[in-house]
């Protein structure tokens, strides 16, 4: 009961709070929730659920400008300029630079339109994180120091997230800029595409797809080729090489979109909707793995998949329908911790971030929590877009902060929920 009043009572203040801001009232859990049942490859038409959920164009654009200036310009910002022409963006709480981080700075910036700085962080990448020689050849060192130094005596190996996003981000810059502004774009994807299948097991490495099963590896190297990451998994990018990357490989993405999707259904618990961070490629668990960081992303991912595709909108519209409830019924919508057990509940040991161990609940699952409501048929949805338009990216109590995951985490939900996360057609 006292769960249902602090959710009703943060739907209240939202909704005296916008009353004098957006053009409608707020919607709440008694209003119907329908998705949409085409995807937008074959609509052309995004979804902006903010707006839908009562929130103005204004509201929406200020809270897009706010998280923005926090990771982009403010005193705790993620994003640096380096000379005239590169730019990185660092895990500031961990004092290093990801592909991760890398490869989402330029997914964002070509999303905005902003190709200086998507030409920044590439060049930057390039230059102190792509290996040119030996068995790692084309693949990028995960991370490094913000002054491109390595982080111990070997340059690290590949996470295969970051050649992920870097391919459909530079595919999406080809479309929007072409590839005769300085950077030939489709070319630098496709290189990273060969370097995916050119590596026999010589020095350890290996490809970073597993061509049996037709899902991506956690690592090409060490024992990480054996297994995946949940998150790793994103069909709707498997889509995007299939139709865009022209690297003779059309036939083996489409499979991977369909194997994508099949192993989510797998590696998502049927009862709880909650995802382990690793798992075989059977789906089963790798190891004492529970719902952790990287596993905030799998929810934003499978309603990417829906919002873009809809190719297995039964089943995704289920699983949002269960996480959320899942939440919802053990903890309120506005209290759901950030690391969970796979049965939905605390768990017992969770990893500290930032040397801060403990458990929150953290704006960027807030995020990915609300783009599930693309997918959702119930009510429960809206509360969970009220709870995340009200977090603000700050500091806690404690003093801690993530500029960087939480905050470009939750920038992307916004996009989704927004409509600005796009597929970038060729101009």
């Amino acid at each position: 009961m006292k769960q249902l009043i602090t959710t009703l009572s943060l739907i209240l203040l939202l909704s005296a709070t916008a009353s004098n801001l957006s053009a409608q009232p707020l919607k709440t859990a008694d209003d119907a929730l329908t998705p949409w049942t085409k995807g937008a490859r074959e609509t052309g038409r995004y979804r902006n659920l903010l707006k839908e959920a009562g929130y103005s164009d204004a509201q929406i654009q200020a809270k897009i400008d706010e998280i923005w200036y926090t990771i982009y310009e403010g005193p705790d910002r993620a994003y640096e300029e380096v000379g005239d022409s590169m730019a990185y963006l660092a895990d500031v709480k961990n004092n290093d630079v990801r592909t991760e981080g890398m490869s989402y700075g330029m997914m964002i910036a070509v999303q905005f339109d902003k190709k200086e700085m998507f030409d920044r962080l590439w060049r930057w990448a390039v230059k102190y994180m792509l290996n040119t020689e030996g068995p790692s050849k084309g693949y990028f060192a995960w991370h490094a120091r913000p002054d491109g130094s390595q982080v111990g005596r070997f340059k690290p190996g590949p996470a295969s997230d970051g050649e992920l996003y870097y391919v459909t981000a530079l595919l999406f810059a080809s479309n929007r800029w072409g590839d005769d502004t300085g950077i030939n774009y489709k070319k630098e994807a496709q290189n990273i595409l060969n370097a995916m299948f050119s590596k026999t097991g010589e020095g350890g490495i290996h490809n970073i797809f597993n061509e049996e099963h037709h899902l991506i590896t956690f690592t090409p190297d060490g024992n990480g080729w054996q297994y995946t990451d949940v998150s790793y998994n994103l069909p709707a990018f498997m889509e995007i090489w299939a139709e865009f990357a022209d690297d003779g490989r059309a036939d083996f993405w489409r499979q991977a979109a369909t194997a994508a999707r099949e192993y989510l259904h797998k590696a998502t618990d049927p009862v709880t909707g909650i995802n382990p961070d690793l798992t075989t490629f059977e789906g089963e668990p790798y190891g004492n793995r529970l719902f952790f960081y990287d596993s905030w992303r799998v929810p934003m991912n499978i309603a990417m998949d829906y919002s873009w595709y809809n190719k297995d909108a039964e089943w995704q519209q289920g699983y949002a329908n269960r996480f959320q409830k899942t939440l919802a019924d053990r903890y309120g919508v506005a209290n759901y911790p950030d690391q969970l057990a796979l049965d939905g509940s605390e768990p017992s040991w969770f990893f500290g971030a930032g040397g801060f161990n403990t458990l929150r609940h953290s704006i960027g699952f807030t995020g990915t929590m609300a783009s599930t409501s693309l997918m959702a048929t119930q009510p429960l949805g809206w509360e969970f877009i009220h709870d995340m338009f009200a977090q603000k990216l700050e500091r806690y109590e404690d003093g801690y902060i993530d500029t960087y995951y939480d905050g470009l985490i939750y920038l992307f939900a916004l996009m989704h929920l927004s409509g600005r996360y796009q597929i970038i057609l060729p101009q």
